[in-house]
């Protein structure tokens, strides 16, 4: 494998996703609304949110059964339509 080339990921598998953006009830709903739409029925347990020092930022990381990567573009894409969110990963 070249050093330019990503690894290959075999779906479906369970995929972490990590937002970080503004601490408020809003991003949360957001995260939460986009992941169901398109990971319907999710593992909510499987949901780690942490603040930071000042409390100003928060970083949510979500797993889901990832399907494909069409449909992890069109997570991250939707994602980042919301002002709070400033990086997905």
């Amino acid at each position: 494998m070249s050093e330019e080339e990503a690894p290959k990921i075999e779906f479906p598998c369970d995929y972490p996703i990590k937002v970080l953006g503004e601490a408020h009830p809003d991003l949360h709903t957001h995260i939460y609304q986009v992941i169901e739409t398109h990971a319907p029925g999710f593992d909510r347990t499987k949901i780690t949110i942490r603040d930071s020092s000042k409390g100003r930022w928060q970083s949510m990381t979500l797993v889901i059964t990832a399907t494909g990567k069409p449909q992890l573009e069109d997570i991250f894409a939707e994602l980042k339509t919301n002002s709070r969110v400033k990086m997905v990963l």
